[in-house]
């Protein structure tokens, strides 16, 4: 169908079909609660006095220097604010998925764009987490460029025009930023022995073919597993789907494989894990500490996962966009900024990305 564009040309919009309750994003879930174990884990290595694997382990997750300094105070959203049942104020980070980043310093691949984009919202008793995946080619303002693709924010300015510009668009202020390199996340798979994917249609990618059904991947078919750009049925919603997938079979096989009570293994999946991410140098290790002692009672089946709502797909110029819904995500967002989204979870049950066959 069309929609007709504010200077008198006409957008075709290819809008998703009618989804049904959304199934829950496992691999994200997944994704946190290892983090939080992780985090735990120090947690209980400090307490017995063992400094050194703090540091270890940390002290290994690089630090992006400079992320808030040039942003304009006056001009951001205000802090979030304790609820009346709340302790404390609720935390918000900015995940954004790459495909390799250069250097601590920067937190991105110089020139490169951001895979994958995700608002990661601690609530303010600790209980609850929220995570809102925002599409990479949604059609956004970026301050000082115009309108463009979200991801091309992370290209023209780095970690912090892409703060300021989901501040913009969520008028959610962003507490902390984490890099997550899945070039980083694939080594974790070697460390793993492989990792066990579902392939819904068979396609084919550089040297490999990955047949219709469960497929074991190492480190080098995982990496061409996740870069596939082309032959998907869904497109870049496919791609993001597989990056999530794949980061729920890594975790999966880190918990059901014995890993955690094989010292060693143990100790080189958390170096590859913590290596693959690098968080804002206002997060230092005691704070990270901090939130994971205070987050010690969050359960996996608290994390509530969502989609940026979507209108549907189209083009601008020769580029093919993500158009969101202005009005429902509005309405998130104020959950959102209010600490009350997990409350009213079932008001966004149709918001999913669209699907693709199974």
């Amino acid at each position: 169908m069309s929609d007709e564009a504010g200077d008198g040309s006409t957008v075709v919009v290819d809008r998703p079909p009618a989804p049904g309750r959304p199934r829950r994003r496992r691999g994200l879930r997944r994704f946190l609660t290892a983090l939080g174990v992780l985090l735990l884990v120090l947690v209980a290595v400090v307490g017995g006095g063992l400094w050194y694997l703090t540091d270890r382990y940390a002290g290994n997750i690089d630090r992006v220097s400079d992320v808030f300094a040039g942003l304009d105070e006056e001009a951001r959203p205000a802090p979030a604010t304790p609820g009346e049942s709340a302790g404390a104020a609720p935390v918000t980070f900015l995940l954004v998925g790459t495909d390799s980043r250069t250097s601590a310093d920067e937190g991105i691949a110089a020139g490169g764009r951001s895979d994958a984009i995700m608002i990661a919202r601690l609530s303010g008793d600790r209980q609850h987490a929220q995570l809102v995946s925002i599409p990479r080619d949604s059609w956004v303002e970026i301050p000082g460029y115009g309108r463009d693709k979200i991801n091309a924010a992370y290209a023209y300015g780095g970690p912090s025009l892409l703060v300021e510009t989901v501040e913009q668009l969520t008028e959610v202020r962003i507490d902390h930023y984490v890099a997550i390199d899945f070039e980083g996340i694939v080594q974790v798979t070697d460390d793993l022995g492989g990792v066990d994917v579902v392939v819904a249609e068979t396609t084919s990618n550089g040297p490999y073919t990955f047949p219709a059904g469960v497929n074991h991947l190492d480190g080098d078919q995982a990496r061409w597993y996740l870069g596939q750009r082309y032959g998907l049925a869904g497109g870049d919603f496919d791609r993001v789907r597989r990056q999530q997938q794949f980061i729920e079979a890594v975790f999966g096989q880190m918990f059901s494989s014995g890993t955690l009570t094989d010292p060693g293994r143990l100790d080189a999946a958390l170096l590859s894990v913590t290596s693959a991410v690098a968080v804002d140098d206002t997060l230092g290790n005691t704070d990270l500490l901090g939130l994971a002692y205070s987050s010690r009672s969050l359960r996996p089946e608290n994390v509530d996962s969502f989609t940026a709502p979507v209108l549907g797909t189209g083009t601008e110029g020769s580029a093919s966009v993500v158009y969101l819904d202005e009005v429902t995500g509005e309405r998130m967002w104020a959950y959102l900024r209010n600490d009350s989204l997990s409350q009213n979870a079932d008001e966004f049950g149709a918001q999913a990305l669209p699907d693709v066959p199974r």
